[in-house]
């Protein structure tokens, strides 16, 4: 998550925002950006009722390993609100923001 905070202004210059979502509780939120450094983007909590975004779009892991989290996904809506981009990644991997930008290019 780190490596859209670095591309924050190139995000903006395709007129896109940048919006995390977790099924973390907020206080967690908060300790987890003292080990990575603060976001300068919105991170939303799905904590309560628990994941149903992450349900809603698919990505609640129900499975092990650890069931309850939510999927490493990442989606682009476009202005109407559709879906342009949908992709799910391993939980360690940080997916490349040029996936992205390809997308929003497109747009």
């Amino acid at each position: 998550m780190p490596a859209y905070n670095a591309d924050l202004a190139k995000f903006a210059g395709f007129d896109a925002q940048v919006v995390g979502v977790s099924v973390d509780s907020i206080p967690s939120h908060i300790a987890w950006q003292k080990s990575i450094g603060t976001l300068a983007y919105p991170l939303a909590s799905d904590f309560y009722p628990h994941g149903k975004t992450a349900q809603d779009y698919g990505v609640l892991r129900e499975g092990d390993p650890i069931p309850g989290i939510n999927e490493r996904a990442v989606f682009v809506v476009d202005k109407e609100g559709k879906i342009a981009f949908a992709q799910v990644y391993e939980l360690g991997e940080q997916p490349d923001n040029e996936d992205v930008f390809d997308v929003l290019r497109k747009l």
